[in-house]
């Protein structure tokens, strides 16, 4: 007599572009993350513009450049650590979110804060380039100060933009420009993917006028490697995002994750199969389900990998999924944990980032 196959689960792909902002509003419920889905369901919630706060023009132009869906946390008037550190708190109750935005809001033990939040959420934290930063020396030498870990889940993006302001009859103003790329890198993955890069002639930043510093190709050339992400302003593509590194892109860094797109694909990949694979709790930790486990994590590097997200031409150089006896020892079945380890190349084939998941399994019901 044969055992019947257990049927086989299917592990689904997170969301990539829920966005949480942290900032003071007009008004709305103090630390208490609000859904929003529209700037029209925002002002109802938080009130007008205010020329003096930068988060509703943060959520505006993240929805005129693509976001669709957003938390928006309403803190004190001042964004200082403390006060941020009570909206980050605040964002427990949200199950899922992928960014975060603090417009405005760049002083380093505030970045700092944000970053580890986000580590351990799995999210992407854009960070504003300091209001004081106008020129590229002064944006270098803002970037000194970001001497915290991790810096590969955050990216910063300079200089300020300038955009349409309703409440000053059509004026420009100038505006940190975390919203805009929110909103670009949302449409990024709607149309593209996790995986491609928000940056080029077409990452055109929408309803944005112009920048307060106009860069030329040898400060751009000069930023970039320090892990500064431009932006330019072209006649044929209007003002556009011209670089894609996370804070640990400094070429003397040589990090793994000096892309944003690489940094974000492998968040998407730990939170998609950490969700999928939670199922294995209450599983014997033996081979029939390590089996199992290797069976169904390779199926969904699979559809990844035929949805064009890792360059191998087979699957062997474009992914592994490794779960047995040596990646689950005996320590750890007598822990009641399984492990399973994926390997990935984003870039080249056969060039693999590892991720490691680890699950409770084993366990007996009470």
């Amino acid at each position: 007599m044969q055992d019947t196959p257990t049927k086989v689960r299917t592990i689904t792909g997170v969301a990539t572009t829920i966005t949480a902002f942290i900032g003071p509003t007009r008004r709305g419920p103090v630390n208490t993350p609000v859904r929003i889905l529209s700037l029209a369901d925002f002002e109802p919630r938080f009130g007008a513009l205010a020329p003096n706060l930068e988060t509703g023009y943060a959520v505006r132009q993240y929805f005129q450049n693509g976001g669709t869906e957003a938390w928006v946390v309403r803190i004190a008037q001042r964004a200082t650590k403390t006060q941020i550190s009570k909206g980050l708190q605040a964002l427990n109750a949200v199950d899922l979110f992928n960014l975060l935005v603090l417009p405005g809001a760049s002083a380093p033990a505030v970045v700092a804060a944000a970053a580890e939040y986000c580590r351990r959420r799995r999210a992407f934290l854009i960070v504003d380039a300091p209001a004081a930063a106008k020129t590229p020396a002064q944006i270098s030498q803002a970037m000194q100060g970001f001497s915290f870990q991790p810096k590969d889940q955050a990216a910063i993006y300079y200089p300020w933009i300038k955009i349409t302001d309703p409440l000053n009859n059509g004026q420009t103003r100038l505006a940190p420009a975390g919203g805009s790329i929110a909103g670009l890198i949302a449409r990024t993955d709607i149309t593209r993917g996790v995986w491609k890069a928000p940056a080029g002639t077409d990452a055109t930043l929408k309803e944005v006028q112009g920048l307060e510093y106009n860069l030329t190709d040898a400060e751009n050339g000069m930023l970039n490697p320090r892990g500064v992400n431009c932006l330019r302003a072209f006649p044929a593509s209007g003002v556009v995002a011209w670089g894609a590194r996370t804070l640990a892109g400094d070429a003397s860094l040589a990090s793994e994750y000096k892309y944003v797109p690489v940094r974000r694909l492998a968040l998407y990949l730990e939170e998609s199969l950490d969700r999928g694979t939670r199922w294995v709790m209450f599983e014997p930790n033996d081979e029939p389900l390590w089996a199992r486990l290797r069976h169904e994590v390779g199926i969904f590097m699979a559809a990844v990998w035929r949805q064009g997200a890792l360059p191998g031409a087979t699957p062997e150089r474009a992914y592994f999924v490794k779960c047995d006896r040596e990646t689950t020892s005996s320590t750890d079945i007598d822990n009641g944990v399984v492990n399973v380890v994926v390997g990935f190349a984003p870039l080249k084939p056969d060039e693999f980032i590892i991720i490691k998941l680890q699950q409770a399994a084993g366990q007996t019901t009470q």
